[in-house]
């Protein structure tokens, strides 16, 4: 089916004159005739009848302009979104873990918009509040084009490049003996029950790392994947845990030591697809979130 003789058809349809709608279309009557019979041979249906001297449609031929209307609009709709985002404009499919969600990508995002005010940007989060390897996971299937998240495993597929990072501390409850110190080495808390990360959460392996090589993982009672949940698990005496440095810490009935030993650093990543296609936009805003200077200490 010719896609000229359905726009030709939609015109006829609401001129109801051959040489208005020939002019219209800036072709000869004989073509739209030809391009009308053709349509209706293929369909085996008359779409018009004579009304003196114009055409009015048959009541199939009124089915088949609303539904090739609805056709249309939806195809040149697709087409304009598509040469939008040929010219660097369009939708950018953003997922990320929750603690970068609430302040760095949100940021990030605007100050993308303040430094391209002649495009006409928008975003869509996915997965906040999933851990970095559901993230990950969802990268692979393609539903968004970038991620933020932690480094879940080294992965062939996956180009990591490090944007922000967070330092951690050892939250303990505010009577635990290890409240009397202001700093504390990892190796010193080995006797104490400790609180985890899930497996799957990106922190996971850096903290088991940083235990490694304090002599040893600890005793824990609990694997969670929220840091939040964690902090208030401490706060009520169920262990201790390192944890990400965050504001909110202050506000809770809980004390932060810094570790001296060994020191930890927890970063974060954008990561993509390598070897993949990206659409203009989508490039621009990866090169801008290179070099992107979050001005606050904390990431939440």
């Amino acid at each position: 089916m010719n896609l000229h003789h359905l726009r030709y058809f939609v015109t006829l349809a609401h001129l109801e004159h051959y040489t208005k709608a020939a002019k219209q279309l800036s072709i000869t009557q004989p073509s739209l005739s030809h391009a009308i019979a053709s349509l209706e041979d293929e369909l085996n249906v008359r779409l018009f009848e004579k009304d003196g001297r114009n055409v009015v449609l048959t009541r199939w031929g009124k089915i088949f302009l609303q539904e090739v209307e609805e056709i249309l609009a939806h195809l040149d709709s697709s087409v304009e979104n598509l040469k939008m985002t040929g010219s660097g404009n369009g939708t950018i499919e953003i997922g990320c873990i929750r603690i970068l969600g609430a302040s760095y990508v949100p940021s990030l995002m605007q100050a993308f918009i303040k430094a391209n005010p002649d495009k006409n940007i928008s975003y869509r989060l996915h997965g906040v509040g999933g851990l970095s390897a559901e993230i990950i996971e969802g990268l692979k299937n393609r539903q968004y084009d970038v991620a933020f998240c932690s480094k879940y495993k080294d992965d062939p597929l996956i180009d990591y490049i490090k944007i922000a990072s967070q330092d951690l501390v050892l939250a303990v409850p505010c009577d635990h003996p290890l409240a009397a110190y202001d700093t504390i080495r990892l190796q010193d808390t080995l006797s104490y029950q400790h609180i985890f990360f899930d497996p799957r959460s990106g922190l996971r392996d850096i903290i088991d790392s940083l235990f490694s090589k304090a002599g040893g993982i600890p005793g824990h009672s609990m694997e969670i994947e929220e840091d939040m949940v964690i902090a208030g698990l401490v706060s009520k005496g169920f262990g201790i845990a390192v944890i990400p440095e965050m504001h909110i810490l202050s506000e809770m009935k809980l004390k932060t030591l810094r570790i001296i030993e060994p020191v930890p650093e927890r970063h974060f990543y954008m990561a993509s697809l390598k070897d993949t296609y990206f659409a203009p936009l989508v490039v621009s805003f990866k090169e801008f979130a290179k070099t992107f200077q979050y001005k606050s200490r904390y990431i939440f």
